[in-house]
């Protein structure tokens, strides 16, 4: 289990970032970036799913990082649909692979929003894991270039979806999966906010990384 949490800030293009880092017990043997749900909608970084997402990659020996997109919290600066976000995750990498080092494996994560903007920022980082829970890749406008069959480019990509998603519906995450033949990992009569199955959703993460050496 991961014990020690420590808060952290950094500067990305918009300006102050705020966030916290999820520290394992033992040898850090990768770094985990966990982005957070719609921002407009009164997502940030302390969402349920994303703090179960960065507590189980901590488990697993990665550090993990979570933070608050630009406009929230403390982290200053505007939504603005996908572009800046994008940006403020590339950022938290960079400042992780500053700690800890760029030769860690690295891994992308998100929820929701967070997981069309981790989607997105995979193009430019190439993470050697992508792990998406109800990504919202036909929400937004910018999402084109994702929904047209661009691969999801990590060779190890895990999507998570509830069969029952209000939000994001099951068959948007279908249409963008299909012309990459991108499995999805389907919870029955789960909805989009995984009420009462995170800990299924913390399973199935811990299972795709078994035997897998981070």
């Amino acid at each position: 289990m991961s014990k020690a949490l420590q808060k952290f800030s950094t500067t990305g293009k918009a300006g102050h970032l705020e966030g916290v880092a999820h520290l394992p017990d033992n040898v850090v043997t990768g770094i985990a970036v966990v982005a957070h749900p719609l921002p407009t909608m009164g997502g940030n970084m302390d969402n349920k799913v994303a703090v179960t997402l960065a507590k189980t990659f901590a488990e697993l020996g990665c550090v993990a990082f979570r933070f608050n997109f630009r406009g929230v919290g403390a982290s200053e600066g505007e939504f603005t649909g996908g572009d800046g976000e994008e940006q403020d995750m590339i950022a938290v990498v960079r400042y992780a692979q500053e700690q800890f080092g760029e030769e860690l494996p690295l891994l992308l994560s998100g929820f929701s929003f967070g997981g069309y903007v981790a989607a997105r920022a995979a193009q430019n980082l190439r993470p050697q894991h992508l792990i998406l829970a109800a990504p919202a890749v036909g929400r937004f406008a910018a999402s084109t270039i994702l929904s047209t069959g661009m691969p999801a480019v990590s060779p190890d990509t895990l999507v998570i979806h509830g069969e029952y998603d209000d939000v994001v519906p099951l068959a948007e995450a279908l249409e963008w999966a299909r012309p990459q033949h991108l499995p999805i990992v389907v919870l029955p009569q789960a909805e989009h906010y995984f009420h009462g199955r995170l800990t299924q959703l913390r399973d199935i993460v811990r299972r795709h990384f078994n035997g897998v050496e981070l």
